[in-house]
């Protein structure tokens, strides 16, 4: 049967054979031919198989709009074409209940941590939100929540129902292969679809998509093979900016816009305070023009005050009460509203004797101090995460690759798994790696602090971002995106400033009752000077205010003004930013503020032996000679004996003749004795190397160098005789030596009061002869691997707070039961995922770092939360009056409380910057 289908929507070739494609590919249908102008589909196909109303379905679902059967079957038109995608969402599984996720979202307005308090609270009312934390310095809410009870999108609502904003990431795709209006439709459509993307525009005379994302949904990555999958192409332009580009706009954003409100604060303030000084002092300040005295002017002048920078605090408190939450918004408006109403009052009515003074300089005054402490905070806030804005400015931005044999340059973020990539001497290396071809010098100082280049080889591992120094490299992709070194590093950073100390939860109760505590406290200020105050101490004689209510407000609006949220509220999170932030550019990476807290507290550090007190490869260490040879001699035969074998301690004699260019002869036979050493011939002599036993077995006299043997063997030494033709001519010493600087960071622990314990698998002899050479006493040994845990477990069980080293992979138990786990390393995942510490370098001198920076930043925390405490504690009585009975006219002005509550904040945030200048090493 044949059949003319009537097909609307095509639009280009594209779509042409999106139609015959669909079509073709149901069964029963012989052939079709589609004609684009005149938008018909000629189909032949068996009616006992397939009907027309099956096919017309199948051209729907496609995307498209059928109608009536027509007759004419044009000619066929062929051309390649991506996927058209259809309007209809597609259908999501429905989460299990009980997952839990994660999500973080960037928030703007928040300006005291009672905002964050607000956030947090909002959210975890909310069911299906198991846990929010808010990191006010970071402007970062972080939620775990159940996705079968609650989504983002809801999430997002609460935050912006409460007065404040999520910021959504952004880039902007260069898109290949459109060609018409309906490409960039499928490009827009398979975007939006994408968990995550809350909208896409896409242009098609520019070839560009502007996608807004949230970051911790959806990565770029995503996004890109999204738009892959439906046949076109994606990649960032090649001035694409960079994250930290967007977060340092909009940091710029806010200075500006606080820099802009306080210069119009001030040039406002300047001719109302001219104006006031006038009325107050006629003599000293006549020569201000006498408009400016004018009530009318000083309204005008208060009002624009008011209305453009003041208008943020009144929108801010609108929001808030208009959700049931409070901030520090509501205090400023409370404190500026008062006085400027008042002012107007006294203006435009006869209020009566002692009304007629005005307080228009008084609220612009407020509002000038406040935006200019913002305007300070703004600008020290953007500091505080200057080491992320280092590691991530640290990233190649684009890298070379070969393809079919010819090098192309392309982003960094097209860089696949397994791509040879090729680097020149001068240029970072893009990503992680195994060099294939050449040898170099890389600088790996950006992730390991150690300014000495070190040697690259064939078969070496190549960490992405790292300087190549001298030759060109090839080296296989490994790790790519956010599975790299660096990215991982960077997302441990991020993590750790996010997170909150125990200490926290103190400011945070405070913060969350402040607002409510300072109100009933201004309240009861108003209440007790109006009723009791004013008349008991004869105010109106000492102060010159004839009015009880005038002075009571004023007293009031003071403590308003001078309580100070925001300095509670940073107290913890900025010296948190700035101590992970400062560990990062040292090596020493830290898993938040919980590990900062915590490491302060230690008292006992478990070391694991092997690899981390030692360099866990055996060296060649002695050599004992007997009468009539010489080291060199001993070495070669002992090197070319061991030649053959794949044993550890062979390989470390081998090395050792290698390093001193000895020559290593040829072996004519080779016998290795299991247990006791091996057998050989060289140039037809027999050589014997190995243990007493092995010796013995073969007739061979060794008394000469027994007594060595036996004191090389109590340092922990392995001893091997050299025999050549039945003679004993020497003996080899290898063992697996101590780093350079164990000692060092085991006898400064010491001083520190802190007891250093050993743990090893090997034998006591072994291992007390280790912890001799570093003076430790406590020594667990002949531990296996899997009984590490519960040796760290008997310690705590001693009331001991416990912290493990370790490598991170064979330790993983033990490194997640101690208290604090500290991974030497950070090249696998197993060290980031058991540590709360990572010392990137292997340096036991970074465990010292560590303990230095966890108490630099908890002393700074401890400052901080004094400061902001003392503050408040003090500056809310004296704003109330209390010393106004003892010493008379001893009262804080408004204005001077305005100025004292914008620094207060802002000193926290410089005193947590200090920590930059300080050293931990």
């Amino acid at each position: 049967m044949k059949a003319d289908i009537k097909v609307y929507g095509m639009t280009c070739m594209h779509c042409h054979k999106r139609v015959t494609d669909t079509i073709s590919a149901l069964e029963g249908v012989n052939s079709v031919e589609v004609s684009l102008e005149d938008e018909k589909a000629s189909v032949e196909f068996d009616a006992e198989r397939i009907g027309l109303e099956e096919i017309k379905k199948a051209v729907t679902n496609a995307g498209y709009e059928v109608g009536e059967d027509a007759c004419h079957i044009p000619e066929e038109s062929e051309a390649a074409c991506p996927i058209i995608i259809d309007d209809m969402e597609p259908e999501e599984s429905k989460p299990e209940p009980g997952t839990v996720k994660d999500i973080a979202f960037k928030v703007s307005g928040m300006q005291c941590s009672a905002c964050a308090q607000n956030i947090e609270k909002a959210l975890n009312k909310q069911d299906g939100v198991i846990s929010a934390s808010v990191n006010l310095p970071m402007e970062r809410a972080s939620v775990s929540y159940d996705p079968a009870l609650i989504n983002p999108e809801e999430m997002e609502k609460i935050i912006d129902s409460i007065g404040y904003h999520v910021v959504k990431d952004r880039i902007v795709l260069e898109i290949g292969g459109m060609t018409c209006a309906a490409c960039s439709q499928n490009v827009e459509k398979v975007l939006k679809r994408l968990k995550g993307v809350s909208s896409a525009s896409v242009n098609i005379t520019t070839g560009r998509a502007h996608v807004e994302y949230n970051s911790s949904l959806v990565s770029i990555d995503e996004i890109r093979k999204a738009v892959d999958g439906i046949g076109y192409s994606a990649s960032l332009p090649a001035d694409r900016k960079e994250s930290e580009d967007r977060e340092r706009k909009e940091r710029e954003q806010e200075i500006r816009q606080q820099r802009n409100n306080l210069l119009i604060s001030i040039a406002v303030l300047i001719p109302i305070m001219l104006g006031n000084m006038r009325m107050m002092f006629p003599g000293l300040f006549g020569f201000a023009p006498a408009l400016l005295s004018d009530r009318n002017v000083l309204f005008l002048l208060a009002t624009i005050v008011m209305v453009f920078p003041g208008r943020q605090f009144f929108i801010g408190t609108y929001r808030g009460l208009k959700h049931g939450v409070t901030d520090m918004n509501l205090l400023i408006a409370t404190g500026t509203g008062a006085a400027y109403v008042i002012s107007i009052a006294a203006s435009y009515l006869n209020l009566g004797p002692g009304y007629e003074h005005v307080y228009y300089d008084t609220a612009v005054m407020l509002i000038t101090f406040i935006v200019f402490g913002r305007y300070l905070e703004a600008r020290a806030k953007g500091r505080t995460s200057e080491s992320i804005k280092k590691l991530i400015g640290l990233q190649a931005k684009t890298a070379r690759i070969i393809v079919a044999g010819e090098e192309k340059e392309v982003p960094v973020e097209d860089v696949q798994v397994d791509d040879i990539v090729f680097v020149r001497p001068g240029e970072k290396a893009p990503v992680d790696g195994v060099i294939v071809e050449g040898s170099s010098a890389m600088d790996e100082s950006m992730i390991t602090g150690e300014s000495i280049p070190v040697e690259k080889n064939v078969g070496d591992m190549v960490i992405g971002s790292t300087l190549n120094k001298s030759g060109a490299l090839k080296f296989r992709a490994t790790n790519v995106g956010a599975d790299t070194a660096l990215a991982r590093i960077i997302e441990l950073v991020e993590n750790a400033q996010n997170s909150k100390a125990p200490i926290q939860r103190i400011a945070d109760v405070v913060a969350g009752h402040f607002i409510l505590i300072v109100h009933v406290i201004a309240l009861a200020a108003f209440v007790f000077w109006y009723f009791i105050g004013y008349e008991m101490f004869d105010v109106a004689m000492h102060s010159g205010i004839a009015s009880p209510f005038l002075f009571s407000l004023l007293i009031s609006i003071t403590v308003l003004v001078i309580s100070c949220p925001c300095a509670v509220g940073l107290a913890t999170p900025a010296a948190i930013m700035v101590g992970t932030g400062k560990g990062a550019e040292n090596g020493i990476l830290i898993k938040g503020g919980e590990a900062l807290e915590r490491t302060l507290k230690i008292d006992t550090i478990v070391f694991d032996k092997t690899g981390t007190l030692t360099k866990g490869k055996p060296e060649l260490t002695d050599i004992v000679l007997t009468a009539g040879h010489d080291k060199d001699e001993v070495l070669a035969i002992a090197a070319s004996a061991e030649k053959g074998s794949e044993h550890p301690l062979g390989e470390a004699i081998v090395k050792a003749a290698e390093e001193k260019k000895l020559e290593i002869m040829n072996v004519d036979t080779f016998n290795s004795i299991a247990g006791h050493g091996v057998e050989a011939t060289i140039e037809g002599k027999r050589i014997l190397l190995g243990t007493r036993k092995l010796m013995e077995d073969n007739d061979v006299d060794t008394v000469s160098l027994i007594e060595n043997m036996e004191s090389l063997e109590a340092q922990g030494k392995t001893a091997m005789i050299v025999a050549e033709e039945g003679q004993a001519i020497g003996l080899v010493a290898v063992a697996d030596t101590l780093k350079e600087n164990s000692k060092e960071a085991v006898e400064k622990l010491q001083s520190m009061d802190i007891e250093v314990v050993m743990i090893t698998g090997d034998n006591r002899r072994t291992a007390d002869a280790i912890a001799s050479q570093l003076s430790i006493r406590r020594v667990l040994s002949e531990v296996l691997p899997g009984d590490k845990a519960s040796e760290i477990r008997k310690l705590q069980d001693e009331g001991r707070i416990v912290a493990m080293v370790g490598d991170g992979i064979n330790d993983a138990p033990a490194l997640t039961q101690s208290d604090i786990g500290i991974a030497m390393g950070a090249g696998t995942d197993v060290a980031m995922e058991s540590a709360q510490i990572v010392l990137i370098k292997n340096d036991l001198r970074d465990v010292l770092a560590s303990i230095r920076l966890s108490r630099l930043t908890m002393n700074k925390i401890k400052q901080n939360l004094f400061w902001a405490f003392g503050y408040n504690s003090v500056g809310i009585p004296l704003a109330a009056g209390i010393l106004y009975p003892f010493i008379t006219k001893i009262v804080i002005s408004p204005e001077l409380a305005a100025a004292f509550m914008a620094m207060s904040s802002v000193s926290v945030t410089t005193n947590s910057l200090l920590m930059k200048r300080s050293r931990i090493k």
